[in-house]
């Protein structure tokens, strides 16, 4: 049997400042829109924001 698609995806996020990322997941119920989130960035050794990629 096929498997249903599920409400959780994966995502890309990424740094406004550096070509860094984070992998996540997100609920697409629960959030329709793209997540801009701070988060620490190992690159630039301190906190910027994130924002999901397509």
């Amino acid at each position: 049997m096929a498997k249903k698609k599920g409400n959780r995806i994966h995502i890309r996020m990424k740094s406004s400042e550096s070509g860094h990322f984070y992998l996540t997941e997100k609920n697409r119920k629960n959030d329709q829109n793209r997540l801009e989130l701070t988060r620490y960035d190992p690159v630039l050794r301190k906190h910027v924001k994130y924002k999901e990629e397509k």
